[in-house]
């Protein structure tokens, strides 16, 4: 009788989980040799019985008569994916005697296997791989995508096989195969460049500068073509380049949705579903649990257009992400608790026709349709968002281009890209909203380590205390306006963000009043 242990994974969520598979030989006389998988593997990882011993019998590894019997640990958790083929081969071909341990117990080994041997690439390396290091296991071998994604987590080896014999080599010392290297995230392209592109609009400018400067949730409200599209797409250039961390997170979420990450992107993720998307393709869900747009923007943007047409379930469904950052998904049998920390901005018409207090185009809605449109958005999740602007449609001055010269010659795309842009005085401008952004950002990481959005109520009154003139427009506010205990919490780190906008320690009246004027009532008015 002879046993082994081969390590693998399994994902759960958008992490993974070590699984130690154990393998036990009997010799007899069954013929051909009989195979008992347990430890509560799913549909995909039983029928993987099949690829093992054709994979192994296309080799010429023979399969002795008797009995094999393979275990997953821990054996009391459901197993899914086929990240575990790799493994399983490998510990049968060690208990039948094929292979001996050392090296084979010291690797992680994931990857699927087709029927003639060779390797094909899994999503959730990287996962796979931080999991395995904080168990003291300092190397992967993978099929060559999934060990590109291993080898971006630092002080690791990863081995890209194409096939099982060169893993069976790797195993038996005599591979010649070298560790992978990480390579290096391509140059990020210059900020500004769609900022550049929006016309006019500089309330909604200010509104974004301050959105990303204090990581608040925004909405824009106006008529269709003014640009909130636009606007919210351009806001990616605001954000503050991800950290190391942030840039592993933003790498494993990409990797368990099944894109394959060869480097850590230097940009975050920017998502904006359809307003059809369901609730679990919002948040999550499926069993097995899968991640929803809310995670694949980790560390991101979420961009919601068209808000009210969005399925109200889903929408309510991220009130809980907007304040703790994750999403935590309940089924039989499934527990699964998903990042998502992400910045949300909205956007939406005034009325179903989009043309309520349009300057030129008249509204053709009822009062009762305008209301009717206005409840699709609850007043919870209205409350979270603490930036609410309510956008015109700029003038025909402000649309129209600067005249410039025109440029001699034919210039393809490519060559558009890289030239240098001319430092006119919108770019001028452009710059320095970003530079500010950037610098209230960091600002408050250093002050607090965290966003001016993320404040508690007990660090937001050591951090940004009510002086008596913020008392005194609150108490004028609140005459003829209705704010709820989260709204004027809203108010005091919005107003916090315009302090550090400003390099002010201090949080003033007039940064109050300017909390105020950035979170519109969104009272219906017609004009």
């Amino acid at each position: 009788m002879r046993t082994a242990r081969v390590h693998g994974a399994s994902l759960a969520g958008t992490g993974a989980e070590l699984i130690t598979v154990e393998a036990r030989f009997e010799e007899g006389k069954s013929s051909p040799i009989e195979l008992t998988l347990s430890g509560l593997p799913d549909t995909v990882i039983r029928e993987s019985r099949g690829r093992l011993q054709s994979a192994m019998k296309a080799i010429g590894m023979h399969l002795p008569s008797g009995k094999l019997f393979l275990n997953l640990v821990p054996s009391g958790r459901r197993k899914s994916g086929d990240m575990l083929d790799l493994a399983l081969t490998l510990a049968a071909a060690t208990a039948v005697g094929h292979l001996t341990p050392g090296r084979v117990s010291e690797t992680l080994f994931l990857g699927e296997i087709g029927i003639d041997g060779q390797l094909h690439a899994v999503p959730g390396g990287l996962a796979a791989t931080t999991v395995a290091m904080s168990r003291g296991l300092k190397r992967v071998v993978a099929p060559l995508a999934t060990a590109r994604e291993a080898a971006l987590a630092r002080g690791v080896q990863a081995f890209g096989m194409q096939h099982l014999k060169q893993v069976i080599a790797y195993c038996s010392g005599d591979s010649a195969v070298q560790a992978l290297r990480p390579e290096a995230a391509p140059r990020r392209p210059t900020r500004g460049r769609a900022l550049a592109e929006v016309r006019g609009q500089p309330v909604g400018l200010r509104a974004l500068e301050v959105a990303a400067a204090g990581g608040h949730a925004l909405l824009f409200l106006g008529p269709p073509g003014i640009g909130k599209s636009l606007l919210a797409r351009a806001m990616i250039e605001l954000m503050p380049p991800p950290t190391y961390s942030e840039r592993l997170d933003i790498a494993g979420v990409r990797s368990i949705s099944g894109k394959y990450c060869e480097h850590l992107s230097r940009r975050r993720p920017f998502r904006a579903p359809h307003h059809t998307v369901s609730f679990a393709g919002l948040v999550g869900g499926g069993n097995p649990p899968v991640a929803g747009e809310a995670t694949r923007a980790h560390g991101g943007l979420l961009f919601l257009d068209e808000l009210p047409e969005f399925r109200r379930e889903a929408l309510e469904s991220l009130r809980v992400p907007l304040e703790s950052g994750t999403v935590r998904i309940s089924r039989a049998g499934h527990q699964v608790k998903l990042p998502a920390h992400f910045q949300l901005v909205c956007a939406m018409n005034p009325c179903p026709c989009g043309f309520l207090g349009h300057p030129r185009a008249p509204c053709r809605c009822s009062q009762r349709e305008i209301d009717r449109y206005r409840r699709r958005i609850s007043g919870p999740l209205l409350d979270r968002l603490e930036l609410r602007v309510e956008l015109e449609s700029p003038s025909i001055e402000e649309l129209l281009p600067r005249e410039t010269q025109p440029i001699q010659g034919q210039t393809n795309s490519a060559e558009a890209r890289e030239t240098p842009v001319e430092a006119t005085p919108d770019l001028v401008r452009i710059r320095k909203i970003i530079a500010r952004a950037l610098r209230a950002r960091r600002c408050a990481l250093h002050r607090q380590g965290c966003s001016n959005s993320e404040l508690g109520t007990k660090a937001l009154d050591f951090f940004a205390p009510l002086c008596a003139g913020q008392r005194r427009v609150l108490k004028r506010t609140l005459e003829f306006r209705d704010l709820s205990a989260r709204a004027i919490q809203a108010l005091r780190r919005v107003a916090r963000t315009l302090a550090d906008i400003e390099c002010s320690k201090l949080v003033t009246e007039r940064h109050f009043a300017g909390a105020l004027a950035l979170r519109a009532p969104l009272e219906v008015r017609r004009r």
